[in-house]
């Protein structure tokens, strides 16, 4: 197995010369942030990516005590919580170590890269307590946030049921009032990440259910806390009583959680009665948001071990990484990495401004998640099957952990809202609904980037990047017409095409802006980081030339293909 190895110099690229997080923060400095990142690489190096190959292999194991994971996750985990990794970016009231959530999400693109299946115990974890942080009552909070914060309590969302799973609108588990303010819940969620582990003493889950009376659909629908054990530390008749067996993320307990099903179940509500969707995004939207880092950690990971076999692989009198078709593959698996990459950085980066009170940061936000997710977890899988064909009939194998990638990577497509849905969700709602105001206003960025960049001899490409933006227009046009005529079908039959366009074409703008800073510091550069920044400059010149053309094919297909799919027998 090849070992493991980082990209730092990307990472501080985007962070600190592209994003400037450094000047978010008061109290740490640029040199403090590139610690913390050093630092938490070591860790991931030192204690989870060991963790990855044996969590595929071993799994999880459904016993009469409950779901065990591998001893290797139990060691890392606790580790991570004692060195206080878990803690990075809460604020210090509640035991946290606050950073900007750039630097948050660039470490967690660290580990999930070295196992995404170690990764989502906290990562569930963090969601459901973000929720009760932002909706909770101030007893709620005291109760459960500083056990999660220690790392003795973890935390789940259980939305899909049976007969519910993108719609969740058709949940049918109960919430019965009972005179203490509680509410027995009854009723099975299925495909439940970490529903049930060892690693923690108890799990809080964050359960949608209907109260009596509650209207139909997704307007019906409450949110509860439900916790694995009572305040007494007996149990609360939560009961995992399957595990899927799955394609990959072997070490992630996917669990049938049956709650009611020997006795009461309490849960409390968490929130007003009937806004449980609109609690639970909360939760769901950061959950699309590390889908998209589960596709851009895999990928960058899968081409850094992927490269060090080509440099060390010898065909033909020579290491493979010379022969023209692989030095191919692996230029368009490090452009789109690092373009990934780029992209989550800079959503993360939005985020900070957000919170600062920025609303059309929180737009911009709005905007590109369903494009982070979506488009990230698909490239990812893209990449990975690349690395596999890199490593030949190694890479089928499972010696050098590479088909572990795309196992592992392929799941990101279809939680947390199949890519489908974030297409519904990204013509619909991003750009429909608010007629396209959010698309105009990151078209004008683009287009503040081309004009910078006329004249620096990237004529063809920057060209290319300019054609696609028009065609988005066009679409964006096109598709406003179809809504005013109710064709709302015609719209939704090319939405999921409109979004990979649209991930061509902001991942091509990155990497564009990384370009052009790049070139700047060529002039006082020299050695390893002039072939950096040149780097860059080859990063966006075969994004370019290799994925953006695609938009050609897609926009063709869109504009032209006028034939309502409902018409259209199977």
């Amino acid at each position: 197995m090849a070992k493991y190895s980082t990209d730092m110099a990307d990472i501080n690229f985007n962070l600190f010369e592209v994003l400037k997080v450094q000047d978010h923060v008061k109290d740490l400095g640029e040199q403090d942030l590139k610690e913390i990142l050093t630092q938490f690489d070591k860790f991931v190096e030192s204690e989870i990516f060991p963790t990855r190959m044996e969590g595929d292999e071993k799994g999880v194991t459904l016993t009469d005590e409950g779901v065990k994971v591998p001893e290797s996750f139990k060691k890392a985990m606790e580790q991570f919580y004692q060195n206080g990794w878990y803690a990075l970016g809460y604020p210090e009231e509640i035991g946290g170590m606050p950073s900007p959530h750039s630097i948050k999400l660039a470490c967690t693109s660290l580990s999930v890269g070295a196992n995404v299946a170690l990764s989502m115990y906290p990562g569930l974890t963090a969601g459901a307590m973000n929720v009760i942080l932002q909706v909770g009552s101030d007893e709620q909070k005291e109760k459960y946030i500083p056990p999660m914060m220690e790392g003795r309590w973890g935390g789940t969302m259980c939305l899909t049921e049976a007969g519910a799973g993108s719609d969740v609108g058709a949940c049918k588990t109960t919430a019965t009032p009972n005179d203490d303010g509680s509410y027995n819940i009854k009723g099975v969620k299925i495909f439940i990440s970490s529903g049930d582990s060892d690693i923690y003493e108890n799990n809080i889950h964050l359960v949608l259910a209907r109260t009596p009376g509650s209207p139909e659909g997704s307007k019906g629908i409450s949110l509860f806390i439900v916790p694995t054990l009572n305040d007494n530390g007996e149990g609360n008749s939560v009961k995992c009583t399957k595990i899927e067996e799955k394609m990959g993320i072997h070490g992630s307990a996917t669990c049938e959680m049956t709650f009611g099903g020997e006795g009461d179940c309490k849960g409390y509500l968490i929130g007003k009665e009937h806004e449980g969707m609109a609690n639970m995004f909360i939760m769901m939207n950061e959950a699309r948001l590390l889908c998209g880092i589960q596709g851009e950690a895999q990928a960058n990971l899968a081409y850094e071990l992927t490269l060090q076999y080509a440099k060390e692989r010898s065909q033909f009198g020579s290491e493979i990484v010379n022969l023209p078709d692989v030095k191919r593959m692996l230029l368009r698996m490090r452009a789109l990495s690092r373009g990934m990459r780029s992209l989550i950085l800079y959503t993360a980066d939005l985020f900070d401004k957000e919170h600062a009170g920025d609303s059309e940061a929180s737009a911009e936000v709005a905007f590109l998640t369903p494009v982070c997710k979506a488009y990230c977890s698909d490239e990812g899988f893209n990449v990975s099957v690349d690395a596999i064909q890199v490593h030949g009939g190694y890479g089928f194998c499972t010696e050098y952990g590479i088909e572990q990638f795309a196992r592992d990577t392929k799941i990101a497509t279809i939680y947390e809202g199949t890519n489908g849905i974030q297409a519904i969700d990204f013509v619909m709602r991003k750009i429909l609904k608010d007629g396209g105001k959010t698309f105009q206003a990151l078209g004008a960025k683009i287009e503040a980037t081309l004009k910078a960049a006329a004249g620096k001899g990237w004529d063809n490409e920057v060209t290319t990047l300019g054609k696609s933006a028009m065609k988005a227009g066009e679409i964006v046009q096109g598709y406003a017409s179809l809504a005013g005529e109710k064709k709302f079908n015609q719209v939704l039959s090319s939405a999921t095409d409109f979004l990979s366009f649209c991930g061509n074409l902001i991942v091509a703008w990155r990497l564009l802006e990384s370009a052009l800073i790049a070139s700047e510091k060529l002039g006082s550069s020299s050695g390893d980081e002039k072939a950096f920044y040149e780097s860059k400059i080859t990063d966006f010149k075969v994004f370019a030339q290799h994925c953006l053309t695609r938009n050609t094919g897609i926009a063709q297909s869109i504009l032209n293909f006028g034939q309502d799919l409902d018409g259209i027998e199977l």
